[in-house]
């Protein structure tokens, strides 16, 4: 056997171990390049991180591997094949065996876990060419056995576990694939992102199952502890290009940080002061004013007629509620708020007392909320940046009832400015960011009215370790210059690293609270304690 031949067959078999490879893919949206002859290889079997930072490149090559999004340029193998990545589409995705479980689950909570399966491939029929309901649980429970679930098929959904929940939609995604046929590749997209975290061990167990029976994944988050705890190989974007490639022991917290934000770690600590500077110039609260008075109060009725103290935050305190998910703790944000009614507890800020359902009234009073999912409940997705600014203070860009948009322009600059988006104009329409530059607009949008308290719900979910670290920023600039934050995370690393105490909420009550300094494993112990208690 001569050199060259043994080159091509040593080709040849890197190529049959390859499951999905792209090659000089690009992209570009008018000036913007979102893809810059970005190339990438996955090993058949291996779980293969896609890290970068918001704005880095991976939401376009997902939707590029799915077929939604037409590259510029650039070539496309799957199974061995090579295809002009122009002509990729959906059905083409498909029939490769590119399989994709999206961060906005698509299952349907209300529905049994047979229905959801049977949504995924269509039901199981009689002859009359009615439903055969039997027949649609005995093929559920054939793909529950088969990736190992334990639960039943006529379950509904919402009453399961939410790292089974996501298992099941995995099932779903990956139930026609025949096991005796060379197997796909299944994306992830943040499957983890509202997750506890031993719910999120669950579902990491079963993904090394998954990769260990042949399944090839490509893990896609912003939670750099659990890349480096579950992948075999790492890409990283970052503007972009391919900004690092890494395999086995080079994959590593401090190897990702450096290739996500171009720098290393110890070159982040200090963070900035121009933040906090410019908020606190924003916040009306003096250092005079002391923050140690109450800013918001809690209280329940009891029946003697007496007033039972459920939680106190005082002026410029970051309070962490931690919880599991279904603990009612996003609900009682939206409770203090008035988004969601309530009956059992009064809320009282300093200007007042706060009615219930009366949104109107609490932003009156000082409030201010980020919700859990900006897109749903706080973005106004086809308005511009400037016109999502400005919608909780339009009395400042109006003139007789009439906006002027200029004005309105120019103030969504300053902001734009003071809060560090990265924005092409303020013009753009908001889904023209990236996620952390969506939550930092919904952030200063609130932040501008210089508010008494402020609630943040899951306020870093989604997106990367770098937004991640500016979105803290703010939170503690807020904070420094007056406000209370209340805040709510399924990550209880990040409420050890923002508050200075917790409250324990279960069942919608708080039913504990724990003083600083707070770590994620005192969290953890406390909240399962009081959960296992119950």
């Amino acid at each position: 056997m001569n050199e060259q031949t043994a080159t091509n067959l040593t080709e040849v078999e890197r190529a049959r171990r390859v499951a999905l490879a792209v090659q000089d893919v690009s992209k570009t949206y008018g000036a913007t390049r979102a893809l810059d002859r970005v190339s990438l290889e996955v090993t058949g079997g291996a779980i293969h991180g896609l890290m970068g930072g918001n704005g880095s490149g991976k939401s376009t090559l997902i939707k590029m591997l799915a077929g939604v999004v037409t590259p510029d340029e650039g070539r496309l193998s799957l199974k061995g094949g090579w295809i002009d990545a122009r002509s990729h589409t959906p059905a083409r995705a498909k029939a490769s065996g590119l399989h994709f479980v999206h961060q906005q689950n698509s299952t349907f909570p209300d529905l049994t876990v047979a229905e959801n399966l049977a949504l995924g491939r269509g039901f199981e029929s009689t002859a009359v060419k009615s439903i055969n309901w039997h027949a649609q649980k005995a093929r559920a429970r054939q793909v529950l056995d088969r990736f190992e679930i334990d639960v039943a098929a006529d379950a509904h959904l919402v009453r399961l576990s939410p790292a089974a929940q996501m298992m099941v939609a995995i099932a779903r995604a990956l139930q026609d694939q025949d096991d005796t046929d060379e197997r796909g590749v299944l994306v992830l997209d943040e499957p983890t992102a509202s997750l506890p975290k031993h719910e999120v061990d669950v579902l990491l167990t079963a993904l090394r199952r998954y990769a260990a029976d042949g399944q090839t994944i490509i893990y896609v988050s912003h939670r750099l502890e659990e890349v480096t705890a579950i992948t075999n190989e790492v890409t990283v974007l970052r503007n972009g290009c391919v900004a690092s490639r890494l395999t086995g022991a080079e994959i590593s917290h401090d190897t990702l940080v450096a290739g996500i934000t171009g720098s290393s770690p110890s070159s982040k600590q200090g963070g900035s002061r121009r933040s906090n500077d410019v908020i606190a110039s924003r916040v009306h609260l003096s250092q005079s004013a002391g923050f140690r008075e109450t800013a918001l109060t809690l209280s329940r009725r009891t029946p003697n007629g007496t007033t039972d103290e459920r939680l106190l935050v005082r002026a410029g305190e970051i309070v962490g509620i931690a919880g599991l998910l279904g603990s009612g703790r996003s609900r009682m944000l939206k409770q203090i708020f008035g988004a969601t009614p309530r009956d059992d507890f009064d809320v009282t800020v300093r200007s007042g007392t706060v009615p219930p359902s009366d949104m109107r009234t609490a932003m009156k009073r000082g409030l201010a909320f980020v919700p859990e999912n900006r897109l749903r409940e706080a973005a106004l997705p086809e308005l511009s940046i400037a016109e999502n600014l400005s919608i909780t203070s339009l009395s400042e860009h109006s003139r007789v009832g009439w906006i002027r948009p200029a004005r309105e322009r120019k103030a969504a600059q300053r902001l734009i400015n003071e809060f560090g988006v990265r924005a092409p104009s303020t013009r753009a329409p908001l889904t023209a960011l990236s996620g952390g530059n969506q939550q930092k607009v919904i952030l200063a949008r609130w932040l501008q009215r210089r508010p008494d308290v402020l609630l943040l719900d899951e306020p870093t979910q989604g997106v990367d370790i770098g937004a991640r670290n500016e979105i803290h920023e703010l939170v503690r600039a807020a904070a420094s210059a007056g406000t209370a934050v209340l805040v709510v995370s399924s990550d209880f690393g990040e409420l050890a690293a923002l508050a200075q105490r917790a409250v324990v909420v279960s069942g919608g009550e708080v039913v504990d609270s724990v003083d600083g300094p707070l770590t994620e494993d005192i969290l953890n112990d406390i909240v399962y304690a009081q959960e296992k208690a119950l």
